[in-house]
């Protein structure tokens, strides 16, 4: 089928401006965006950037706004998508470096500033030990692939740059409910600010753009509940 899709375009050291540009590709239904974003690339315009790199859903790189909603283009299939026109944007809340490329790095800095790692006091004499049920109360905060849809759906993230964001209280929240972590209590004391679990207000756009498909409301109203107590 013929597939139009019409693709935001801007590059800060060429551009006054951001525009669009219109781009028609054939497509099959069980085909990806990101199919349809290489068909454009390599046969009709090598100049439109773009993230890509597993193309399966596990690297997140290739997030991006696709008719509106934030998701991974390796993941939305033409079949998903209503209509025959596809309208591709970058990620909202970002700065944009090129196309449909923005910059994380402000993003992966807050993922930092809650030290996405286990924290003990001395390395174990073997491996650390974990029952399945200490497992089961991390939920599906392991699957966070750091793709910043969340991010970018969130509207407090979109207003305030000081928000900790979606994805980072996820990672936190990975740390403070791992049974092999001995810092539950600062790393509580750390989000209890207004820029940090308090800034959620409960939109749910989070957890709907999640690829994953992590509660992550959930999870951050899980940790206000913690630390209320």
């Amino acid at each position: 089928m013929e597939l139009r899709l019409r693709i935001f375009r801007f590059d800060p050291q060429a551009d006054v401006e951001p525009y669009y540009r219109n781009y028609t590709v054939q497509a099959g239904l069980n085909e990806r965006v990101l199919d349809c974003l290489n068909r454009i690339k390599w046969e009709q315009d090598g100049t439109l950037g773009y993230r890509m790199s597993c193309a399966h859903g596990v690297c997140g790189s290739d997030a991006m706004r696709i008719n509106g909603r934030c998701a991974l283009a390796c993941q939305k299939l033409v079949s998903d998508l209503e209509g025959q026109d596809i309208l591709l944007e970058p990620l909202p809340s970002f700065k944009v470096l090129k196309d449909l490329i923005v910059d994380l790095e402000p993003f992966f800095s807050k993922v930092d500033q809650i030290r996405p790692y286990l924290i003990a006091s001395s390395p174990p004499e073997m491996e650390r030990l974990q029952s399945q049920e200490d497992r089961k109360k991390m939920g599906e905060a392991i699957r966070c692939i750091l793709c910043a849809c969340c991010v970018g759906a969130c509207p407090v993230s979109n207003e305030n740059n000081s928000f900790l964001g979606p994805a980072p209280l996820v990672q936190a929240f990975r740390r403070i409910f791992d049974s092999r972590d001995e810092k539950r209590a600062e790393r509580l004391e750390q989000l209890n600010l207004p820029d940090g679990v308090w800034g959620c207000v409960n939109h749910f756009e989070c957890t709907k753009a999640c690829p994953k498909e992590i509660p992550v409301t959930k999870y951050i109203n899980m940790m206000k509940k913690q630390i209320g107590r």
